[in-house]
C-alpha cells in the first residue's frame, strides 16, 4: 500500500462576528505569548565550507561569522514568521583554535570538548567568541553591529546566559575596570564558603579523563598533563578530582551559597558574592541591547537568585525576556512565579510525547495529558521539536523523514498561545548526519566541532539566502513552516483564543490513537485543528 502522510487541517468555522451561546461563563482568554524564535548555532549558520572533515580544523571546515548574518538573511528569517533570533554560542568559550596573537590565552585540549569547543563552557563572560569575528580585534563591535542589524530588520535578539558553570580555563581579560574575576578572592582551602565562587576539593589535584581519540589525533596541546590544584567540582555537581568522560569534566560548578555536600544548606544572607557577579554580567549584556536570555540549566541555580536578579535586570530593560532551560515539572510554578521567568522549556511534556507518538510508542490521546498537567501555565511554555541538544526530526534517531515533523509542529505551534521555536535547518529537513568529531553520528547537529550544515547550506546558497540549492521536497517543507508560523503570528484565535480538546468527544468518530483534534476560538473566530499521525491510507 502506498504510504501517505496526512498532516493537518486548519478549518475556519467562522471568520467574522459570531458568538457562542453557552450557559456557562466562558474561560478567560489566554495571554498572548506567541513569540516565535529561530535558534541558530551562530558559528555554523553562515559557514559555506562543505569539506566536513571529521575533527577538522577551522582552516579545513570553516566557520560562520557575525557578518555572514546579513540583512538579506534576516529578512528571509523574518518572512518565515519569526519574531526573535536566538544567537547560540556568542559569549566567549573554551576552544582549540589559537588566538594568542590577539591576547587570548590558548586552551588546553585536555579540558575542551571538540576543536570548536562547547558554547556552554564559558571562558570570559564579558567577551564574545573570537571565531565569530571577521576582525578579531573588533569582535565586540561586530556583535553589536549584528544586534543593531537584527533590530533594523524587525527582529529581536536572544543570547545564552550560562549561570551554572564555567570552563576550567575561565579568566576574563575583557572585564570592566574594577570587576574581580570569578574565584579571585576564593578561600580555596575550604571545600565550601558562602562567598567562594567555586567548590573545592582541598588537597587534591584535578585529573581530566584520558581521551584516546584526542591522543590519536596528535593535537599539540593534548598531553594529559593539565594541572589544577586544588581540584574543583564539575558543572554537573560531581565532587571528584577524577571525573569520567561522561561527566561535565570541562566545566567548573559555580557556588550560589548552597553547601551541596551538607544537605544543600543555604547561605543567602548576606547576598553571596556569586550573585552580585552574575547579576552584573546580565546587566552588562542587557546594556548591549539584547532582548532576552535563554538561561542554560536554570534549575541548577537556586530560584532565590533569579527572584533577586531578574527584577534588577528589568530595571535596565523592562521588556527583557528570560527563558529557563528546566526539566523538572515540579519546579515549573516556582521558577515562573517566584523566579520571575518569562517562559520555561516544555521538553519533558509535549516534546517527549510527540516524539513517542511519531515513533509509534504512544497514542495521540496522550497529548491531552500534556496540557492538563500544565493547566494555567500552558501559554508560558516554550515548545519546540528541535534545538541544539535534541536529534533532528529527519534523522533516523527521531522520525527518519522531515515531513513527519509537520503534524508534530502543527500541534506544537497552535495548541496554545505559547512561544514556539524552530532550529536552523529544521525548516529544510536537515538530518544532522555525519561524524563531526566530538559530536558523533547521533542525529544531532554538532555544537562542539567546525562543520557545514548541509541542508541549511543548500538554502543559504553561497550567501544569497534564496533556497537556490534546495530540492522540491525541501522547498515544500519550508513553505509549510512559513505558512504555519505566519498563521500563528497573525491569527487571533491562536494568539489569544481559548482552547478546547476534542479527543474525549470523538472516541467513536476517528482513531484517537492516530488523530488529535482541538478547537481554538474567540468570540469572532473559531479554528478547528485536526492532526493525523497515521502514515497509511485508510480504506
Amino acid at each position: 500500500m502506498k504510504k501517505h502522510i496526512f498532516l493537518a487541517f486548519f478549518l475556519l468555522l467562522f471568520a467574522c462576528q459570531s458568538s457562542t451561546n453557552t450557559s456557562q461563563s466562558p474561560p478567560s482568554p489566554m495571554q498572548d505569548h506567541k513569540i516565535i524564535i529561530y535558534q541558530m548555532m551562530t558559528r555554523l549558520f553562515g559557514n559555506k565550507n562543505t569539506t566536513n572533515q571529521t575533527w577538522g580544523t577551522v582552516e579545513q571546515n570553516g566557520v560562520g561569522k557575525f557578518d555572514d548574518i546579513s540583512s538579506i538573511a534576516l529578512q528571509e528569517i523574518k518572512k518565515l514568521g519569526i519574531t526573535h533570533v536566538w544567537y547560540t554560542g556568542v559569549i566567549e568559550h573554551a576552544l582549540l583554535t589559537d588566538y594568542s596573537a590577539f591576547g587570548i590565552k590558548t586552551d588546553d585540549a585536555d579540558v575542551v570538548k571538540g576543536r570548536a569547543g562547547s558554547p556552554y563552557a564559558i571562558k570570559d563572560y564579558y567577551d564574545v567568541n573570537p571565531d565569530l569575528a571577521a576582525n578579531v580585534k573588533n569582535r565586540m563591535q561586530e556583535f553589536e553591529n549584528l544586534v543593531a542589524r537584527t533590530h533594523q530588520n524587525g527582529l529581536k535578539v536572544i543570547i545564552d546566559f550560562v549561570p551554572n558553570h564555567v570552563a576550567r580555563s575561565y579568566q576574563s581579560d575583557a572585564k570592566p575596570a574594577g570587576v574581580k574575576d570569578l574565584g579571585e578572592n576564593d578561600e580555596n582551602t575550604r571545600s565550601f564558603a558562602p562567598n567562594n565562587n567555586f567548590y573545592y576539593l582541598p588537597g587534591k589535584s584535578f585529573t581530566p579523563p584520558a581521551n584516546p581519540i584526542l591522543a590519536a589525533l596528535n593535537l599539540k596541546n593534548y598531553d594529559e598533563k593539565y594541572t589544577e590544584f586544588p581540584a574543583k567540582a564539575t558543572g554537573n555537581d560531581q565532587f571528584t578530582e577524577t571525573p569520567s568522560l561522561n561527566e561535565w569534566y570541562e566545566t567548573i560548578k559555580l557556588n550560589y551559597g548552597v553547601d551541596i555536600e551538607q544537605g544543600r544548606k543555604t547561605y543567602f544572607e548576606p547576598v553571596p558574592d556569586t550573585w552580585h557577579k552574575m547579576k552584573d554580567i546580565l546587566v552588562f549584556w542587557a546594556g548591549k541591547n539584547v532582548d532576552g536570555f535563554r538561561c542554560d540549566m536554570a534549575e541548577m541555580v537556586p530560584v532565590e537568585f533569579w527572584a533577586w536578579a531578574i527584577p534588577q535586570v528589568r530595571q535596565v530593560n523592562p521588556g527583557i525576556v528570560f527563558i529557563a532551560e528546566i526539566y523538572n515539572p515540579k519546579e515549573y510554578h516556582t521558577y515562573l512565579e517566584k523566579g520571575k521567568f518569562s517562559y520555561l522549556y516544555d521538553k519533558v511534556g509535549l516534546y517527549d510525547t510527540l516524539k513517542s507518538v511519531i515513533q509509534g510508542r504512544a497514542s495521540a490521546n496522550d497529548i491531552s495529558a500534556c496540557w492538563q498537567q500544565l493547566e494555567g501555565i500552558n501559554d508560558k511554555m516554550l515548545r519546540f521539536l528541535e534545538n541544539h541538544d535534541e536529534q533532528r526530526i529527519a534523522s533516523s534517531f527521531f522520525a527518519g523523514d522531515a515531513r513527519m515533523g509537520m503534524p508534530m509542529m502543527t500541534i506544537t505551534a497552535t495548541m496554545h498561545s505559547n512561544p514556539v521555536m524552530v532550529y536552523f535547518g529544521q525548516e529544510v529537513g536537515e538530518t544532522g548526519s555525519g561524524k563531526e568529531g566530538f559530536g558523533g553520528e547521533d542525529g544531532r547537529t554538532t555544537i562542539f566541532d567546525y562543520w557545514g550544515v548541509t541542508a541549511h547550506q543548500q538554502w543559504m546558497n553561497e550567501g544569497k539566502f534564496d533556497g537556490g540549492k534546495l530540492n522540491p521536497a525541501q522547498k515544500n517543507l519550508r513553505n509549510f513552516y512559513q505558512k504555519l508560523l505566519n498563521v500563528c503570528l497573525r491569527n487571533e484565535a491562536i494568539r489569544q483564543g481559548h482552547f478546547f480538546d476534542l479527543q474525549y468527544f470523538n472516541k467513536k468518530n476517528y482513531d484517537t490513537d492516530k488523530v488529535f483534534a482541538f478547537l481554538r476560538y474567540t468570540d469572532k473566530q473559531k479554528l478547528l485543528v485536526i492532526v493525523n499521525f497515521d502514515t497509511k491510507v485508510k480504506e
